[in-house]
């Protein structure tokens, strides 16, 4: 299964994605590459920068469901 799938199927289920998730689960380097093909693909996936406890901002992806 490729890394696009995977990570399509991990957002499907509900999950929000990180680069250090997408690196630990799938061996993905650059999400956000991943992520803009999705959205070419016309998946509705938002992205919300998330800023840690050691002040580092990073982005976090989710995907929005159709009702």
């Amino acid at each position: 299964m490729s890394q696009k799938s995977q990570i399509l199927k991990a957002l499907k289920r509900g999950r929000k994605l990180t680069a250090l998730d997408a690196l630990s689960e799938f061996g993905c380097f650059r999400l956000s590459a991943r992520i803009g093909e999705l959205i070419e693909e016309w998946h509705k996936i938002v992205t919300r920068m998330v800023k840690s406890s050691n002040g580092k901002r990073f982005a976090e992806y989710r995907l929005i469901r159709k009702r």
